[in-house]
C-alpha cells in the first residue's frame, strides 16, 4: 500500500498544478481519523496523538494532515505536525512544503518563513514550483521585494501563480516599472493576472494605466474578463470622471456578463454614475439590484452620490430608507456620507442631529472616528458656529489632527475670522511646518479682512522658504477625450480660444449685472 502511494506520488511530482497536488492529499484524507476535524485548537500536543493513531504514516497521509490543519487555520498544530514527520524519519515532500509555509504567512512569522525556506533549499526542494509559489507569496506578505524576487529567480519554471505574485507585491510598493516588465515577459496569462495588474494601478492612483490595461487586454483578446475585472477598471474610469469611457466599459459588462452580473459590479456602476454627475443612471443601477441583493456599499454610493452631488435631502432620505425598509446598521462611511451631505448642503440641524444620534444612541464604540469629527468641525465653521466649533475640539475624545485645525481654517478664510484663522494656522505649522496649503489658506483669511501687510509676509515666507504650491486644475471629457486645464498654465495649445470664450463669458455677466441693477433702481424708485 505504502510503495503504491510512493510510485504515484513520484509520477506527480514533476508537473506543476496546484490543483492535483490539493487532489492527492484530498484522496489520502480518507486514511485520516475523524476527530482531526472536531479538535480542540488549543493543544498542540494533538497533532502528535493523530500520526500515532494513523496506520502506515507517510509523506502523503502526514501532509494530509497538516493541510487540514492549515485549513481550519490552526496553524500551530500544522508546525508541530511538520516536527512530527521530520522526528519520525519521513522525508517532506514539496507539497509538505508548499502547504505548511503557508502557516508562516497566516501567521506573520517571517522568521519561520525563512527557516522553512532554508530547509526546503538544504534538501533540494526550494527551486520546485510548489515550494517557490508558496515561498514567494510569503516573502511578498511579510518581507522584501529583493527576498521575493530572489526566491522567483531560484524557482524552475515559475507559473502564472508566482508571476502574479510577484506582480502584485511590485504594485502594492508602488514599483510600477518593475511589475510591467514582469507582465510583459510572461509566457502566459491568466485572467487573475489581468486584474491583479488592473487593480493594483486602480488601488495606487493610476487611473489611466488601469484602464489602458482592460483595453490591451481587450484588443489581445486571448483571456476574456470576468466579474472580478470590472469593478477594479470601472473604479479607475470612475476616479477619472469619464462618462463616456465609463458607458463604454458598461457595455462591455453587458456583453461579456449579460445584465446577471454580481453586486460588485452593480455597486461600482452606482458610483461611477454618480462621480460623474449622472444620479438618474446611479439610481437605476441601484434599482436593478434586487433588494436582498443590496449590502451596505450599495447604500453608501447611493448616499455618497447625492451629497457629492449636492443633493443633501435625497442623501438623507436615502439613509432614514435604508434604517427603515433592512436590517444594515450604518458603518462609519455611511455617518461619513450622511454627514458631508449635510455639511456641504447647509442642513446644519440636521447634521448635528445625526451626529449626536451615532454619539448616544448606535450601540457601535467604532462608529465615530476622526474624520467624522473634522466633518462636524468643518460643518459648524463654514456656517460660522465658531463657538460651537472650538468647544467641540476642546471635548474631543482624541488629539485632534491636523484635517481638524484645516477645516476650522477653511471656515475662517471664508467668514474672515481673523483670530481663529491664526490659531489654527499656528496648530497645522506646528504639526506639518511645510503645509503650504496651510499658508496659502491663512493668506487668504487676511485678504478677506485686508491685512494685506501680513499676506505680503506670508508670501515672503513661502518664496523664503522654498515651498511650492500645486497648481490646481480641472478637466472636462469632450468627444471622449479629457481635456486638462491647470492654473496659470500659459503652455495649453487651446489657451487663446479659452481665453476668448471667457471673454465673451464675462462680458455677458458684466451686462445682466448692470441690467439687474437698473431694474434695482426702477424697484427703488417707484417705491
Amino acid at each position: 500500500m505504502v510503495s503504491s502511494q510512493r510510485l504515484y506520488l513520484s509520477r506527480i511530482v514533476t508537473r506543476k498544478s496546484h490543483s492535483l497536488a490539493s487532489a492527492l492529499v484530498t484522496k489520502s484524507q480518507e486514511s485520516i481519523p475523524k476527530s482531526v476535524g472536531c479538535s480542540d485548537s488549543g493543544s498542540t500536543c494533538e497533532a502528535h496523538q493523530l500520526f500515532d493513531e494513523i496506520r502506515d504514516l507517510n509523506v502523503i497521509s502526514g501532509t494530509a494532515v497538516i493541510g487540514r490543519f492549515v485549513k481550519q487555520s490552526r496553524h500551530v498544530e500544522a508546525i508541530h505536525a511538520l516536527k512530527r514527520l521530520l522526528y519520525l524519519g519521513i522525508r517532506p515532500n514539496e507539497f509538505t512544503f508548499g502547504t505548511v509555509i503557508g502557516s508562516s504567512s497566516f501567521s506573520r512569522d517571517v522568521k519561520l518563513g525563512k527557516q522553512l525556506h532554508g530547509f526546503a533549499l538544504k534538501i533540494g526542494l526550494a527551486s520546485n514550483v510548489f515550494v517557490g509559489s508558496a515561498v514567494l507569496n510569503c516573502y511578498v506578505k511579510l518581507s522584501t521585494l529583493m527576498d521575493a524576487r530572489r526566491s522567483f529567480d531560484d524557482t524552475r519554471d515559475p507559473n502564472v501563480i508566482s508571476f502574479t505574485n510577484l506582480i502584485s507585491g511590485y504594485l502594492k510598493k508602488h514599483e510600477f516599472e518593475e511589475a510591467l516588465s514582469l507582465f510583459r515577459t510572461m509566457p502566459e496569462r491568466s485572467v487573475v493576472t489581468w486584474n491583479a495588474v488592473i487593480g493594483g494601478f486602480s488601488q495606487t492612483g493610476r487611473n489611466e494605466e488601469a484602464v489602458r490595461t482592460f483595453v490591451d487586454m481587450l484588443r489581445e483578446g486571448v483571456v476574456m474578463p470576468n466579474e472580478s475585472t470590472f469593478p477594479c477598471t470601472i473604479t479607475a474610469i470612475s476616479n477619472i470622471a469619464s462618462h463616456g469611457g465609463g458607458k463604454s466599459i458598461h457595455a462591455c459588462a453587458i456583453k461579456f456578463l449579460g445584465q446577471q452580473y454580481n453586486v460588485f459590479v452593480w455597486n461600482s456602476l452606482i458610483s461611477f454614475y454618480s462621480k460623474c454627475g449622472n444620479t438618474e443612471d446611479s439610481v437605476l443601477a441601484f434599482n436593478k439590484l434586487h433588494e436582498q441583493e443590496r449590502n451596505i456599499v450599495s447604500w453608501n454610493s447611493m448616499i455618497w452620490g447625492y451629497a457629492h452631488n449636492g443633493r443633501g435631502e435625497e442623501a438623507i432620505a436615502m439613509f432614514e430608507k435604508m434604517i427603515k425598509d433592512t436590517n444594515l446598521k450604518p458603518n462609519s462611511v455611511t455617518l461619513l456620507g450622511v454627514l458631508f451631505a449635510c455639511n456641504h448642503t447647509g442642513l446644519i440641524h440636521e447634521g448635528y442631529s445625526y451626529f449626536n444620534k451615532a454619539v448616544n444612541d448606535y450601540d457601535n464604540p467604532n462608529l465615530l472616528q476622526p474624520e467624522h469629527y473634522a466633518c462636524m468641525v468643518d460643518m459648524l465653521s463654514r456656517s460660522g458656529h465658531f463657538e460651537e466649533a472650538e468647544k467641540l475640539i476642546k471635548s474631543l475624545p482624541l488629539d485632534p489632527g491636523i484635517g481638524f485645525w484645516k477645516a476650522l481654517l477653511g471656515g475662517c478664510k471664508i467668514h474672515s475670522n481673523k483670530r481663529l484663522a491664526e490659531l489654527a494656522a499656528s496648530k497645522i505649522l506646528e504639526m506639518e511646518p511645510r503645509d503650504v496649503s496651510s499658508y496659502v489658506m491663512l493668506s487668504n483669511a487676511y485678504s478677506a479682512v485686508e491685512k494685506w501687510q501680513n499676506v505680503s509676509e506670508i508670501r515672503r515666507k513661502i518664496k523664503e522658504t522654498g515651498f511650492k504650491r500645486i497648481s490646481g486644475c480641472s478637466w472636462i471629457e469632450v468627444r471622449g477625450q479629457g481635456c486638462v486645464f491647470v492654473n496659470a498654465d500659459k503652455s495649453n495649445k487651446q489657451k487663446d480660444e479659452v481665453y476668448r470664450v471667457l471673454s465673451v463669458i464675462t462680458q455677458h455677466l458684466i451686462e445682466d449685472l448692470r441690467r439687474l441693477q437698473k431694474v434695482n433702481c426702477l424697484m427703488f424708485n417707484v417705491t
